[in-house]
């Protein structure tokens, strides 16, 4: 490591100072810090550097009368430069540290249920080594509930490498009542009250392609 050097200026993002918000400081930070050295890695003539992975945990935190429930969601692995070596679908990138709560555990302990929980086919970037595919997950409220969400990369796109494509960026939604006509497209963070039969739904990032897509 001893070449390398640290340049962080106090009053940046990466080095910030009082009264500057730092939440998500972890877990979301971290994810673009990630993606700005290995981008910079990938412009090293030679260099196999595999391609933008999802670039966020998707916190999502739930809380209602004496609980609080805190998740994070899945999402795409970039595509490696290996030949044929699609990113992974489904799985944390950069922050790895989090279990996938099992369905059947999460309903029997709080007041929600799981609609849907599959991958979000699409969703990855097209490549030689295609992106990993993001998920869709719909979580119906059982009774009123404060909401809040910290993700990352609803608008900029996960990079592809070598002539792939980049990733789809992620979507939040509110579907009142479970009404898909009436669903209300979110913004990246935000704070909502939610009543009984209303769906959060979150679509994540998928992975950027690695390599021009075959014809």
């Amino acid at each position: 490591m001893r070449p390398v050097s640290v340049v962080a200026p106090p009053g940046t993002i990466v080095a910030a100072r009082p009264p500057a918000a730092v939440g998500a400081g972890n877990v979301e930070v971290s994810q673009r810090v990630a993606d700005v050295c290995l981008g910079a890695l990938a412009q090293v003539p030679g260099a196999r550097v595999g391609a933008a992975g999802q670039g966020t945990m998707n916190n999502l935190l739930v809380g209602g009368d004496g609980w609080v429930y805190y998740e994070t969601v899945a999402g795409g692995q970039g595509g490696r430069p290996e030949a044929g070596r699609a990113g992974m679908s489904g799985v944390h990138t950069a922050m790895t540290n989090t279990r996938n709560t099992p369905v059947e555990a999460l309903e029997r302990a709080f007041p929600m249920r799981v609609l849907r929980y599959r991958l979000r086919r699409g969703s990855g970037g097209a490549g030689s080594a295609p992106g990993g595919e993001g998920i869709e997950r719909d979580l119906l409220m059982l009774e009123d509930v404060t909401a809040s969400l910290i993700t990352e990369r609803r608008v900029s796109q996960p990079w592809g490498l070598a002539g792939g494509e980049p990733g789809a960026v992620g979507q939040n939604w509110l579907l009142p009542g479970g009404d898909e006509s009436l669903a209300e497209r979110l913004v990246d963070k935000c704070t909502i009250g939610m009543r009984a039969g209303d769906v959060l739904r979150m679509l994540t990032p998928g992975g950027g392609g690695w390599g021009t897509p075959p014809v």
